[in-house]
């Protein structure tokens, strides 16, 4: 058994991807325990993942109100950065600005639900583009900021999707899209001071997830609801466990303490 403060997924990038559960410190490798029953217990705590203030709810995903009301990580330029306030002097954290939104960024297509635009920090691609479950993808363009890669992809959403389908996604409902043609068409969207920063990028990365069955029907988990779940884990894709009977968002309850382990049955085996 493993228990600790949920703190999402890393992952190592093989074909399928190499899941890592972390609990505070631990690291638990979830691939060998997909085909298995699987108890996830909350252990009714709730932690701030900046402060470890105790607290009773989370705000986006794992924060404390003063953390979620204070943190430049979780200002509305963060999910539209186009807005960014930076040059206004009314960034709520100057050093995060210069690590996180001052550096390059990547606007990419990607196919998870479908094809969509989206952008990440350079370097953090990998990351982004299996949090999101894509099964391809590619990087169109390379800019300076933050700023200016929100800006790209606001032209761009224009024309293309920038949300994933969860639903779909874990459904494996994608048709048929082939990546460079699609690259070819947006780029013809790209308005003139964009283009500068286009990439001659003909490389398509490809995802595959450890993932036993398909999905029928998409009920989820609520650790609230239900603290004890006992189930077979039949996939893992994006941030959701996926089990028989429903699935769970990882990352929704970043935060939560938590005990993970094979069904007692199996140990004994």
């Amino acid at each position: 058994m493993h228990s600790g403060i949920l703190r999402g997924f890393t992952h190592r990038h093989e074909a399928p991807v190499q899941y890592i559960l972390r609990l505070d410190e631990t690291e638990v490798p979830l691939n060998d325990w997909v085909g298995e029953h699987l108890q996830i217990q909350f252990l009714h705590e709730i932690r701030c993942i900046h402060c470890n203030r105790k607290i009773k709810k989370t705000y986006n995903s794992g924060y404390c109100y003063p953390c979620f009301v204070a943190l430049a990580e979780n200002d509305l330029c963060i999910v539209k950065p186009h807005e960014c306030h930076f040059d206004q002097g009314t960034c709520r954290d100057e050093a995060f600005a210069q690590t996180h939104c001052m550096v390059p960024h990547y606007v990419y297509l990607a196919v998870s639900s479908g094809l969509k635009v989206g952008l990440t920090r350079k370097g953090n691609q990998m990351k982004r583009w299996t949090d999101q479950g894509a099964i391809q993808a590619i990087p169109i363009a390379e800019l300076p900021t933050r700023k200016l890669a929100g800006e790209l992809e606001f032209e761009l959403s224009k024309h293309v999707m920038d949300k994933t389908d969860w639903r779909k996604m874990l459904k494996g409902e994608v048709s048929e899209i082939e990546l460079l043609q699609s690259r070819i068409e947006i780029l013809a969207h790209v308005p003139e001071a964009f283009k500068p920063y286009l990439l001659d990028e003909t490389t398509v990365f490809e995802f595959l997830y450890p993932q036993m069955e398909s999905l029928q029907k998409i009920k989820t988990y609520d650790l609230e609801k239900s603290p004890m779940i006992t189930d077979r884990l039949i996939g893992i894709k994006g941030n959701y466990l996926m089990f028989e009977q429903a699935v769970i968002n990882v990352r929704k309850y970043s935060g939560y303490k938590v005990s993970i382990s094979l069904e007692a049955s199996q140990v004994a085996q």
